[in-house]
């Protein structure tokens, strides 16, 4: 993706315009094949065993509750930051302002603290928060019980998916509860995004960090800092790409309902979570426009300096 950062922004907003035609097209193309390959007996018959949804283990309770709408919320006031700060850290300019840690106290070392810009302070105060945000939502994922909903707990989740995937692009979707259970193609995202992607954008983000001791430069060839570069990336682009179908299809089958399940916590079609999820937009519009050095310095000043260079 290096070739992306080359180009000025009226470049890249050119790209965008050529390829959205494309990216209908081929929308287009696949659904048409899908809808062919579903005429196939063999297929259908696929579909009639493997409708795409798995029994839940005996005894997993019914319904979200609400400390998933919670964790769900900030996670994606995070997320939405992170990937700004990131995207500005690797397209910017030269930063105005610079932050250096304080090298006294606790934190105190043997070596010089590192001068970094503001933004990758930012960047990565914000991925310690999102970070305790995601441990404090897997420990209630496990002692609740709120597992099986996301963790498959049979290989014939694979042939549930693609039951499902073709059920989706051929526009004859299969019926939806996410109050009881999800099927098996959300499983197997949510399980990738949570103990796969989210994982590895942290291990990658701490190699590429400052934060990395010079102490740690023996573990250079077996993990060099190109390839946290190299994935790192990707996976940021894997999260805004879940993130556009993962709205598109809480939209497309149910909003208010499906709404209500993850702002709510209840099932039921009324307008209850379609407001606070408005709320929540407003919110993370607000820490948008917010998030600029003005209002950034006094927060940073605390645990080090803030200069011009």
């Amino acid at each position: 993706m290096k070739f992306l950062d080359d180009r000025s922004p009226s470049q890249r907003l050119l790209m965008v315009v050529v390829l959205m035609p494309i990216a209908v097209i081929v929308a287009g193309a696949v659904v048409w094949l899908a809808t062919l390959v579903r005429e196939i007996p063999a297929v259908e018959s696929f579909i009639l065993r493997y409708p795409g949804e798995l029994e839940l283990p005996e005894g997993t309770r019914e319904g979200i509750p609400p400390w998933v709408g919670i964790t769900h919320f900030v996670n994606m006031l995070f997320m939405l930051l992170i990937i700004r700060t990131g995207w500005q850290i690797r397209t910017g300019a030269k930063p105005d302002s610079y932050w250096t840690r304080n090298n006294a106290g606790p934190l105190r070392t043997k070596y010089p603290p590192t001068k970094i810009s503001l933004t990758l302070w930012t960047h990565l105060v914000l991925d310690v928060l999102w970070i305790t945000n995601g441990i404090v939502y897997i420990v209630l994922l496990l002692v609740s019980g709120h597992w099986a909903r996301v963790i498959p707990t049979s290989w014939e989740v694979f042939p549930h998916s693609i039951s499902v995937a073709l059920q989706y692009a051929s526009f004859d979707w299969p019926s939806e509860n996410g109050w009881i259970n999800y099927n098996s193609l959300q499983v197997l995202a949510y399980f990738v995004t949570i103990f796969v992607a989210a994982p590895l954008a942290i291990v990658t983000g701490v190699r590429m960090s400052p934060a990395w001791s010079p102490r740690f430069r023996a573990l250079e060839r077996i993990y060099p800092v190109t390839l946290a570069r190299v994935v790192h990336f990707p996976v940021m682009l894997y999260f805004v790409a879940f993130t556009v179908a993962h709205v598109t299809l809480v939209l497309a089958t149910g909003a208010l309902r499906n709404l209500n399940h993850m702002y709510a916590s209840r099932d039921e079609v009324s307008w209850v979570g379609a407001l606070i999820f408005a709320g929540s937009l407003m919110i993370m519009a607000t820490c948008w426009l917010l998030l600029r050095p003005m209002l950034l310095r006094p927060v940073a000043l605390l645990g080090g300096q803030v200069t011009k260079r």
